[in-house]
């Protein structure tokens, strides 16, 4: 057996390099610079899609928001022509921009289907399903009036491009409008239009919504009343045919649609 004494230790090998020689360092620092460039590049992709996002969604709001007026004004035009209000409150008389029934599932651009009915639903009572009396006149930070509060009927529902003739418009949204008796009646029925005393009688609560791809919502609300009738200081009676005046409009700024489901296969 071969023993070692601890003058036969191995003695460590001499390198001839020097320590001041800086070979290798070109790629330490290269790799380091590759990964700080494809941080760079990383963050200007993340920068680019998010800058482009948020320029589509303030694109569709906005021509959402013009949707829902422009839709609210073809209704106004159909209204004057109305001369029983009353009908329009119960649900008998509607506007020609119709595609059918005010019931069933539409088909969005995106494939999305929205319910008509479940749209009424959340507009009178802020849920999907069949709305009580005792949901339509709850008091809401949206429903103040209670026993007064619109219980709003479909007046128009269609595709913004069936506006107008084929090839005129083109646009994406699918357009709602419903009508409501004004809440500053105080006659606590808001399914006829009240006597000449009442404060809201030939006055009408208008609502507008936009419905769009990815989601895109608007919604409008304005009150509108026969010219000559039903205004301040007036004393002439309101004159069914006569055109409309606009009292009062708003963007709906909270608005919650649960009802949209998911595109189709």
């Amino acid at each position: 057996m071969t023993t070692f004494t601890r003058h036969d230790r191995l003695s460590p090998v001499a390198s001839n390099r020097d320590p001041r020689d800086e070979r290798g360092i070109a790629l330490i620092v290269a790799t380091m610079a590759m990964l700080l460039m494809m941080a760079l590049g990383a963050a200007l992709l993340l920068l680019t899609t998010t800058e482009g996002k948020i320029a589509r969604t303030y694109g569709s709001s906005s021509e959402s928001l013009y949707a829902a007026d422009a839709a609210a004004e073809r209704a106004v035009d159909d209204l004057a022509s109305i001369t029983d209000w009353n009908s329009l409150l119960a649900g008998a008389s509607t506007s020609a921009f119709v595609d059918g029934p005010p019931s069933g599932t539409r088909t969005l651009a995106d494939g999305a289907l929205l319910d008509l009915g479940e749209v009424l639903n959340m507009a009178n009572c802020a849920k999907a399903t069949v709305c009580s009396g005792a949901d339509m006149d709850a008091v809401t930070t949206e429903r103040p009036w209670g026993a007064n509060n619109p219980r709003w009927q479909l007046f128009a529902y269609q595709r913004l491009n069936d506006f107008a003739p084929t090839g005129a418009i083109n646009s994406p949204f699918y357009v709602t409008v419903m009508v409501g008796d004004d809440p500053s009646e105080t006659d606590g029925d808001p399914l006829h239009d009240g006597v000449s005393t009442n404060p809201g009688t030939g006055v009408l609560a208008i609502r507008a919504d936009a419905w769009g791809p990815h989601g895109s919502h608007k919604a409008i609300e304005l009150t509108v009343a026969r010219v000559g009738g039903s205004l301040p200081g007036s004393r002439l009676p309101a004159a069914p045919g006569q055109a409309l005046r606009m009292l009062s409009w708003r963007e709906v700024r909270q608005v919650v649609a649960p009802w949209t489901r998911g595109p189709t296969m």
